[in-house]
């Protein structure tokens, strides 16, 4: 227990003392495809409330293959569910991305030099953009990992490529830090080397990892859902079915009731049958009743709790009988752009920590300014108020206002010593 003990507190030590910042990666592709990437067990089948809370608690053990199987079923069978994850990650993954110099570098000059070089090493890197989707699933499993793939041309260091990291190939130490299953070590991982992996993990603060995604705060929604649609399928058929009744004389023999049963069964698959002059038959409409099933009312009640955990609110996804006023809706997607704009600064920070970092440092040297990551949000809607907060700071405050801070807030590109530009109000 000792040793334990002191094997943690080392552990613990060297990975702050280490300078990973500066660790040199190796080239190549270091995680190769295995079989068992393919291999899916379907937690979601016959799924109980007890299961799900095994699944959970063994994903809490640091061991994510059921929960990651589950959270993949979970959207692969629930149309509500997939349709407020797709929005909320192509809200994100849908702008266009850029790389913009650090704006508090001390050197402007190396500042534009490093976005311009990561800003050409990620244009041509044609899995990028495939990983930046990658990296969006984390929105629901709360992690997500991708693989940096090196190369040398004259020992100096290039990016050649960006390889997505099968969910179920992840685990977690004693420490709660993550793990990457390879061939050689199929059971226990390894450690992400580092400036090897992009690690991104939105919604985690402290503790495990895997506890805060959205599809673990939807997967009781989603199972509530899933036996509600049963029961329904069941009401469903039942009530559908007329019920069919055979009166027959007391002096009927066994053998004939047992022909007249049968008669009935068939007659509820081919709708036709033969009867004796003797049999009184009669077809029952099921009574309907006046309040219904509950199970649409459970099913869209699910549907908007998990339209509220995964976007914030109802509005944008779902009108049913809702009964809303204009200015509702507005605030109702006021509360989406927040959330996006949460989800812009979490992708940001990722990227500039694992990606842009590496590139600067192997490039530049360690003290080079890293330049950042942004998407190109739609900025119509608010160019307007922003310029006119711009034109009183200055014209009226006298604020001083970098100019490419302010052409990048409006949106608006610099024209370049050649190009004509527009001569503006003369006063």
């Amino acid at each position: 227990m000792t040793a334990t003990i002191i094997s943690t507190t080392k552990r613990i030590i060297n990975a702050i003392r280490a300078p990973r910042s500066n660790a040199r990666p190796t080239t190549g592709r270091l995680l190769t495809t295995r079989p068992e990437d393919t291999w899916r067990d379907y937690p979601s089948s016959n799924l109980t409330p007890s299961k799900l809370v095994a699944i959970l608690r063994e994903a809490d053990a640091g061991a994510l293959s059921a929960a990651m199987q589950l959270y993949e079923e979970m959207e692969e069978k629930d149309p509500h569910l997939y349709a407020v994850a797709n929005t909320r990650r192509l809200a994100l993954t849908g702008l266009d991305w850029t790389i913009t110099p650090d704006p508090q570098a001390a050197n402007p000059t190396l500042a534009a030099q490093t976005a311009n070089h990561c800003r050409q090493i990620l244009a041509k890197t044609d899995s990028f953009d495939e990983s930046l989707q990658h990296l969006a699933l984390a929105t629901g499993r709360n992690i997500a990992i991708a693989e940096l793939v090196w190369s040398t041309d004259n020992n100096q260091l290039t990016l050649t490529e960006i390889l997505p990291v099968d969910f179920t190939r992840i685990v977690f130490d004693n420490l709660d830090q993550p793990r990457i299953l390879t061939k050689d070590a199929p059971f226990d991982g390894i450690e992400p080397a580092p400036n090897k992996f992009i690690i991104h993990t939105p919604q985690c603060t402290t503790g495990h990892a895997a506890r805060g995604g959205l599809l673990r705060v939807t997967a009781l929604a989603y199972l509530a859902k899933n036996l509600a649609l049963k029961d329904w399928m069941i009401f469903a058929e039942t009530f559908g079915m007329p019920v069919r009744i055979a009166k027959y004389e007391p002096s009927a023999s066994p053998e004939e009731k047992r022909e007249m049963l049968h008669m009935l069964e068939s007659l509820g698959s081919n709708a036709a049958g033969i009867f004796s002059r003797a049999v009184d038959l009669q077809i029952v409409e099921a009574n309907r009743g006046n309040a219904g099933p509950p199970y649409e009312k459970l099913v869209n009640f699910l549907n908007r709790e998990i339209s509220k955990a995964w976007l914030g609110q109802t509005l944008t996804t779902d009108t049913t009988g809702a009964k809303s006023s204009l200015s509702a809706t507005t605030v109702h997607e006021q509360v989406r752009q927040d959330i996006l704009a949460d989800d812009l600064r979490k992708e940001a920070r990722t990227i500039r920590r694992d990606v842009l970092t590496p590139l600067t440092l192997f490039k530049f040297g360690p003290a080079s300014p890293v330049p950042h990551f942004t998407r190109k949000t739609d900025r119509a809607k608010t160019a307007q108020p922003l310029a006119n907060l711009i034109a009183t700071a200055v014209n009226d405050l006298g604020a001083n206002i970098p100019a490419d801070w302010a052409h990048n807030a409006l949106g608006l590109p610099r024209a370049t010593p050649t190009q004509d530009t527009l001569p503006g109000k003369i006063s």
